[in-house]
Protein backbone atom coordinates (compact mmCIF):
# COMPACT_ATOMS: atom_id res chain seq x y z
CA UNK A 1 0.00 0.00 0.00
CA UNK A 2 1.15 3.50 -0.62
CA UNK A 3 1.21 6.48 1.18
CA UNK A 4 -1.60 9.01 0.01
CA UNK A 5 -1.30 12.96 -0.69
CA UNK A 6 -3.98 15.64 0.57
CA UNK A 7 -3.50 18.94 -0.96
CA UNK A 8 -4.78 21.27 1.98
CA UNK A 9 -4.45 24.46 1.13
CA UNK A 10 -1.75 27.05 2.25
CA UNK A 11 0.87 27.21 4.59
CA UNK A 12 1.00 30.06 7.11
CA UNK A 13 1.85 31.11 10.57
CA UNK A 14 2.94 34.42 12.60
CA UNK A 15 4.83 37.43 10.60
CA UNK A 16 8.68 36.97 11.08
CA UNK A 17 8.60 40.28 12.97
CA UNK A 18 6.15 39.54 15.36
CA UNK A 19 7.68 38.43 19.18
CA UNK A 20 4.21 37.46 19.96
CA UNK A 21 2.07 34.61 18.49
CA UNK A 22 2.80 31.07 17.24
CA UNK A 23 5.80 29.35 16.55
CA UNK A 24 4.12 26.71 14.36
CA UNK A 25 3.63 26.73 10.91
CA UNK A 26 -0.19 25.47 9.90
CA UNK A 27 -1.93 24.25 7.17
CA UNK A 28 -4.80 26.26 5.97
CA UNK A 29 -7.85 24.79 4.14
CA UNK A 30 -8.89 26.23 0.43
CA UNK A 31 -11.99 26.03 1.38
CA UNK A 32 -12.70 27.88 4.70
CA UNK A 33 -16.08 27.90 6.94
CA UNK A 34 -16.46 30.47 9.46
CA UNK A 35 -17.92 30.81 12.68
CA UNK A 36 -19.33 33.61 14.08
CA UNK A 37 -17.38 36.83 12.80
CA UNK A 38 -17.57 39.73 14.96
CA UNK A 39 -15.10 41.32 13.85
CA UNK A 40 -14.09 44.60 15.57
CA UNK A 41 -10.87 45.98 16.56
CA UNK A 42 -9.83 43.97 19.72
CA UNK A 43 -6.29 42.96 20.02
CA UNK A 44 -5.86 39.69 18.14
CA UNK A 45 -3.24 37.22 16.53
CA UNK A 46 -2.98 37.43 12.99
CA UNK A 47 -1.95 34.62 10.62
CA UNK A 48 -0.30 35.10 7.35
CA UNK A 49 0.44 32.81 4.16
CA UNK A 50 3.90 31.32 4.68
CA UNK A 51 6.43 32.45 1.41
CA UNK A 52 9.88 31.13 0.21
CA UNK A 53 12.96 33.15 1.20
CA UNK A 54 15.27 31.22 -1.14
CA UNK A 55 18.51 33.07 -2.72
CA UNK A 56 20.42 31.29 -5.92
CA UNK A 57 23.38 30.10 -3.85
CA UNK A 58 21.20 28.10 -1.72
CA UNK A 59 18.31 27.03 -3.68
CA UNK A 60 17.65 23.09 -4.07
CA UNK A 61 14.25 23.26 -5.33
CA UNK A 62 12.80 24.54 -8.46
CA UNK A 63 9.95 27.37 -6.62
CA UNK A 64 11.50 31.10 -6.93
CA UNK A 65 12.44 33.72 -4.33
CA UNK A 66 9.14 34.77 -2.67
CA UNK A 67 6.53 32.29 -3.85
CA UNK A 68 3.89 31.71 -1.61
CA UNK A 69 3.56 27.98 -0.38
CA UNK A 70 0.89 25.67 -0.59
CA UNK A 71 0.34 22.79 2.20
CA UNK A 72 0.20 19.04 1.74
CA UNK A 73 -0.67 16.36 4.39
CA UNK A 74 1.00 13.32 3.84
CA UNK A 75 -1.12 9.92 5.05
CA UNK A 76 1.16 6.79 5.00
CA UNK A 77 -0.38 3.34 5.39
CA UNK A 78 1.62 2.62 8.76
CA UNK A 79 1.03 4.22 12.64
CA UNK A 80 4.21 6.41 12.99
CA UNK A 81 6.25 8.70 11.46
CA UNK A 82 9.36 10.65 11.86
CA UNK A 83 11.49 13.80 10.41
CA UNK A 84 15.08 13.06 10.57
CA UNK A 85 16.90 16.45 9.76
CA UNK A 86 20.27 15.22 8.16
CA UNK A 87 19.51 12.46 6.38
CA UNK A 88 18.34 11.57 3.21
CA UNK A 89 17.11 7.98 4.42
CA UNK A 90 15.88 6.22 6.91
CA UNK A 91 17.16 3.86 9.68
CA UNK A 92 16.41 0.42 9.43
CA UNK A 93 13.13 -0.57 9.72
CA UNK A 94 11.76 2.38 8.43
CA UNK A 95 10.22 3.38 5.20
CA UNK A 96 11.22 6.74 3.29
CA UNK A 97 7.54 8.70 3.01
CA UNK A 98 9.87 11.41 1.29
CA UNK A 99 13.05 13.60 1.26
CA UNK A 100 13.35 17.15 1.23
CA UNK A 101 15.44 20.48 2.84
CA UNK A 102 15.24 21.71 6.48
CA UNK A 103 13.43 25.25 6.32
CA UNK A 104 12.73 27.48 9.39
CA UNK A 105 12.48 31.51 10.12
CA UNK A 106 15.89 33.61 9.45
CA UNK A 107 18.12 33.77 12.50
CA UNK A 108 18.33 37.27 12.78
CA UNK A 109 14.24 37.48 13.12
CA UNK A 110 12.31 38.30 16.05
CA UNK A 111 9.31 36.16 15.16
CA UNK A 112 9.77 32.37 16.04
CA UNK A 113 9.36 29.54 13.86
CA UNK A 114 9.56 25.63 14.11
CA UNK A 115 12.03 23.56 11.69
CA UNK A 116 9.95 21.99 8.47
CA UNK A 117 11.37 19.55 6.17
CA UNK A 118 10.02 20.50 2.92
CA UNK A 119 9.82 18.08 0.28
CA UNK A 120 12.81 18.21 -2.74
CA UNK A 121 9.83 18.39 -4.75
CA UNK A 122 8.16 21.80 -3.02
CA UNK A 123 5.63 23.58 -5.02
CA UNK A 124 4.53 27.07 -5.16
CA UNK A 125 0.76 28.55 -5.08
CA UNK A 126 0.08 29.41 -8.81
CA UNK A 127 0.26 33.19 -9.34
CA UNK A 128 1.34 32.81 -5.45
CA UNK A 129 4.25 35.74 -5.12
CA UNK A 130 2.58 38.84 -3.51
CA UNK A 131 6.12 39.66 -1.27
CA UNK A 132 3.75 40.30 1.85
CA UNK A 133 6.56 39.09 3.64
CA UNK A 134 4.72 37.81 6.66
CA UNK A 135 6.04 33.91 7.60
CA UNK A 136 8.61 33.82 6.14
CA UNK A 137 10.74 29.85 5.49
CA UNK A 138 14.64 30.12 4.75
CA UNK A 139 16.69 27.30 4.18
CA UNK A 140 18.70 25.80 6.83
CA UNK A 141 22.40 25.70 6.76
CA UNK A 142 24.94 23.68 9.39
CA UNK A 143 26.53 25.91 11.55
CA UNK A 144 29.85 24.68 13.51
CA UNK A 145 30.52 24.74 17.40
CA UNK A 146 28.63 22.64 19.67
CA UNK A 147 27.15 21.29 16.56
CA UNK A 148 30.26 19.30 15.83
CA UNK A 149 32.01 19.38 12.24
CA UNK A 150 32.73 16.64 11.04
CA UNK A 151 30.37 14.64 10.60
CA UNK A 152 28.57 18.55 10.09
CA UNK A 153 29.97 20.65 7.30
CA UNK A 154 29.79 24.57 7.96
CA UNK A 155 27.51 26.22 5.80
CA UNK A 156 25.75 22.91 4.32
CA UNK A 157 22.32 22.92 3.66
CA UNK A 158 20.72 20.41 6.12
CA UNK A 159 18.80 17.82 3.86
CA UNK A 160 15.58 15.95 5.49
CA UNK A 161 13.51 12.57 5.44
CA UNK A 162 10.28 11.56 6.52
CA UNK A 163 10.19 7.99 7.65
CA UNK A 164 7.05 5.88 8.40
CA UNK A 165 6.76 2.61 10.25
Amino acid sequence: MSREWHRIGYAGGSHHTYTGGSADFLCLPEDPTWGNNMGGTDPSGLIYGAEYELYAGSNPFSVSMEDDSPCCVCKPPRTASLMIPGRTNCYPGWTIEYTGYLMTGYHGHPGATNYVCVDAKAEAIPRGNTNDNGHLMYIVKAKCGSLPCPPYIEGRIVACVVCSK
